[in-house]
Order: structure tokens, then C-alpha cells, then sequence
């Protein structure tokens, strides 16, 4: 007799965030490419205070503190709510690239969701949703905590930076390492912010990362799409 395997919320929340996710998460910089190309960026230091002002300053307080709101939306199945908190986010995206990044990524996780027969998924299969948005539907299908998937989100996003920085520098995988770990204070630091700011403070704050975002759309040579 066969006996059947349960996966716990932590592998479930693993999955979500493994870059084998096929969301195309690998394709993106958020203009990081165009600071490298600026050398703004340039070696482990500056890639390290690039990403973490980005995700403690900027992510924190608007992404992830309206993930949060998606979050529970889904909870209490207040579908207009969860739709105004996406609106929200896709406002306030601040070039035509990192709009593109997000509405692609959501595009293809909301794919994946639909194919694997996600009903939340399939009520939204129309909308172009924010990744976050996406990634909040998932969240709820397999039951993660929203504690443990904003935590989840964060660590995607740090994950995918480091991962770009690799490769852009370039910086060695060692280095790529220790980013990742000295990581793990900030993305808390960053999950408490967005479990604790009000609604009148969320709001995007990363002039640096806007303004190289809208100068990559016209950089001459290119690696990532935005």
C-alpha cells in the first residue's frame, strides 16, 4: 500500500522561491546592469549596498508591505481589496521596464498556477497583476503564512539581485555567498518594516535604481532586459 507524502509549508514556500520557478526571474537586472555599466556598482561592497538599500528602503515599504495587504485580502476573500492593493503596486512602477519585469513575471507564475489547476489563479487569469499580486495567490493556495511568504518574497528578490551581480561585475560565487548571507538581517529588518508601516507611509523611494532603469532602456549593449 502506498503511502502518501505530505510536503510541509516550509518546502512549499521553498518551491515558491527556488529559481527553478519559471518565471523568468533570471532574465531582469532593475538596472542593476546599467550601475555596473556606470560603475556605481563595481565590486562585492558596492553590489552588497546597492541590493540591501534597495530591498530595506524601497521593496520594503511598498512591494512587500502591499504583498502583505494582497495577503490578506485573500485571507477574508475581499477580492476588491486585493485588487485596489495590486493597482496600487502597478502604479508605482517607476520605468517602462520595470513595469514590463513585473507584469512578465506575474504573467508567468500566474500560468504556472492555472496549469496546475489553481482556482484563485484562474479568477484572476485575466487581469495583469504585479508579481507580488501573483505570488500572493500562491502563497494562499498552499496555505503559507504571510509571515513566512513575505519573508519568501524578499529573499526571491535579494536571491535574484545577487544572482545578476554574479554575473555582472563580474563577482565570484564565494562572494555571491556571503552576500547572501549577510543578507538574512536585512530581509528581516525589511519584512518587520512592511509588517508595521501604515497605509499613508507606503510608497517607493529608490530615485537610483528608477533612474538607472529608464537609462538601461537605452544602453547599447545589454545582458538583461531591464
Amino acid at each position: 500500500m502506498s503511502k502518501q507524502i505530505s510536503f510541509g509549508l516550509p518546502l512549499q514556500l521553498m518551491r515558491l522561491v527556488s529559481p527553478s520557478q519559471p518565471v523568468g526571474s533570471f532574465a531582469y537586472s532593475r538596472g542593476l546592469e546599467w550601475a555596473v555599466h556606470d560603475k556605481i556598482v563595481r565590486d562585492e561592497a558596492t553590489a552588497g549596498a546597492w541590493i540591501f538599500n534597495f530591498v530595506e528602503y524601497s521593496y520594503a515599504v511598498s512591494d512587500a508591505a502591499l504583498f502583505l495587504r494582497m495577503a490578506e485580502a485573500l485571507r477574508t476573500n475581499e477580492r476588491a481589496a486585493f485588487i485596489d492593493a495590486d493597482a496600487w503596486l502597478s502604479a508605482a512602477r517607476e520605468s517602462r521596464e520595470l513595469e514590463f519585469e513585473d507584469k512578465q513575471m506575474a504573467g508567468s507564475m500566474v500560468k504556472v498556477l492555472s496549469d496546475l489547476g489553481v482556482s484563485c489563479a484562474l479568477s484572476f487569469g485575466d487581469m495583469r497583476l504585479t508579481y507580488p499580486a501573483a505570488f500572493a495567490l500562491a502563497a494562499s493556495h498552499w496555505n503559507i503564512p504571510a509571515h513566512d511568504a513575505v519573508r519568501g518574497l524578499l529573499w526571491s528578490t535579494v536571491e535574484a539581485q545577487v544572482s545578476a551581480a554574479i554575473r555582472l561585475v563580474p563577482l565570484g560565487h564565494t562572494a555571491g555567498q556571503r552576500l547572501l548571507i549577510a543578507s538574512a538581517d536585512v530581509i528581516e529588518r525589511a519584512a518587520c518594516k512592511a509588517e508595521t508601516i501604515r497605509d499613508d507611509e507606503i510608497g517607493n523611494a529608490a530615485p537610483a535604481m528608477a533612474m538607472a532603469s529608464a537609462w538601461h532602456e537605452t544602453q547599447y549593449s545589454r545582458l538583461f532586459r531591464s
